[in-house]
């Protein structure tokens, strides 16, 4: 458990050992949010999106057929060139 203080302007220090557990940089944005319990959990806010982008993703290549790199890039070029490929 870490003991932070809060300034008079409402700051705190993240330490160390939290900040290498939340992969947290210099300029990283933290996400502040409550548990179903009430607690307040502290996130890496790049993190947590990334995991948001993955689930909206999740099922998504099966659905539209893609099987691996190859179909990917047939599909990226589908759309920047039209049904030709040209």
């Amino acid at each position: 458990m870490n003991l932070v203080k809060l300034s008079a302007n409402g700051q705190i220090t993240v330490p160390a050992e939290i900040r290498r557990l939340l992969g947290l940089n210099p300029g990283d944005k933290i996400l502040l949010s409550q548990n179903e319990s009430g607690e307040i959990v502290l996130g890496n806010a790049s993190t947590k999106a990334l995991y948001k982008a993955q689930n909206a993703m999740d099922g998504v290549a099966r659905q539209l057929g893609l099987r691996d790199e190859n179909d990917v890039q047939k599909l990226v070029d589908e759309v920047r060139y039209g049904e030709t490929g040209a």
